[in-house]
């Protein structure tokens, strides 16, 4: 094992660019490739920095997934449709996973970078990493679950086991609870499971009082969540967490859907929530996975991630844009639909205006609750 990763890296692939759920679909928007082409922009992707991702084959993505899942998801892909049989079975051809050219390749890609990153963090002793295409957390080994065809977060943890690390933590900032990871691990007391989600909001699972056999801390929030409220949870559960499990490795899902700008969910952080998030977590283990996830507004996804890229990779984030990087924000939609354009600040800057507020006593009683374990 040596001393170090040579500085934090970055996983991108072209594959993300111009691929879409189709443009009906909340995925129809950029993101990935938005995020690639910002930080890029900003001189945050110098060839030191920048992975290209590679594709998982079939055999490793076995590892969680089953082969005949894996088979039916490439056909759909080659085909191009489904039948009766494999919707049913397989919950492909959906509206919510719906068949699209690169419905194989694109996750492929996601957990081939996660894979790789896992076996270069286990192989350093210390070590950061940012896969913004992976995060996918709803993937069943089965089935494809809430726009997830592959779970990325499940593989990536059995990828860093393999080589060598026992004690690990995921830690979920999405809006929607990781129905697709919590059941991988239950139970494993060696894995630590943080996720903080939006209360009432699909997939109704992840309640306070599910600990998933003991090793997972679930905190249900209500909606118009905020910056003050998340910092009362950073601190009141999952640094002090984090620290008395002091895991090798730690697994950030950074989905970016608890911005107060998402179309999906009812919360109300800024980005700046984020960027607090991952400055604190990170010294508590040597190494870090940050992932993405939701995220379905393109101007707060692309700013948040690209932001959370300059923190791990220690660069300055600008008052003010440039204009070349504010014009790749201007050239964003919606690809289709009726919503409103971005206030002007979202083409403007990377970092939202702080959104504090009061810290309900739903949040504070339930952080009591789960202290008290």
């Amino acid at each position: 094992m040596t001393s170090a990763l040579p500085g934090p890296l970055f996983f991108g692939s072209g594959i993300y660019r111009g691929s879409s759920y189709g443009r009906s679909h909340p995925l129809r928007v950029p993101r990935v490739s938005t995020v690639m082409d910002l930080c890029a922009a900003l001189g945050w992707l110098p060839p030191a920095r920048y992975r290209t991702s590679p594709r998982a084959k079939p055999a490793a993505l076995t590892a969680y997934h089953t082969p005949t899942y894996l088979a039916a998801l490439q056909r759909a892909e080659e085909t191009g449709e489904v039948d009766a049989e494999t919707r049913a079975r397989h919950h492909l051809g959906t509206t919510s996973n719906p068949v699209f050219p690169e419905m194989f390749r694109r996750p492929a890609t996601g957990a081939g970078a996660v894979m790789l990153a896992a076996e270069l963090l286990a192989t350093h002793a210390t070590g950061a990493i940012h896969v913004p295409g992976g995060g996918t957390h709803h993937g069943l080994p089965d089935r494809a679950n809430g726009f997830c065809y592959l779970n990325d977060p499940v593989l990536a943890l059995m990828a860093l086991r393999r080589a060598g690390l026992q004690r690990l933590a995921y830690v979920d900032l999405d809006a929607h609870h990781p129905d697709g990871v919590e059941p991988a691990f239950a139970g494993d007391p060696d894995l630590l499971m943080i996720s903080v989600h939006e209360e009432n909001r699909w997939p109704f699972t992840g309640a306070l009082t599910d600990d998933a056999g003991g090793n997972a801390f679930n905190l249900p929030v209500p909606r118009g969540y905020n910056d003050s409220e998340a910092r009362a949870v950073l601190h009141g559960l999952i640094l002090p967490r984090l620290a008395a499990h002091a895991p090798q490795a730690i697994v950030l899902q950074a989905g970016a859907d608890s911005l107060l700008e998402d179309p999906l969910s009812r919360l109300a952080l800024s980005n700046r929530a984020y960027i607090e998030a991952l400055t604190e977590i990170r010294p508590l283990a040597p190494r870090l996975l940050l992932l993405g996830g939701g995220g379905y507004n393109p101007w707060s996804v692309g700013r948040c991630w690209s932001a959370l890229w300059a923190t791990l990779a220690g660069q300055d984030i600008p008052d003010r844009l440039p204009e070349d990087a504010a014009a790749l924000l201007r050239a964003l939609s919606w690809g289709g639909g009726t919503r409103p354009a971005p206030e002007p600040h979202m083409t403007e800057t990377l970092l939202d205006p702080p959104r504090e507020g009061p810290v309900r006593p739903e949040i504070t009683e339930r952080l009591a609750h789960l202290a008290r374990r």
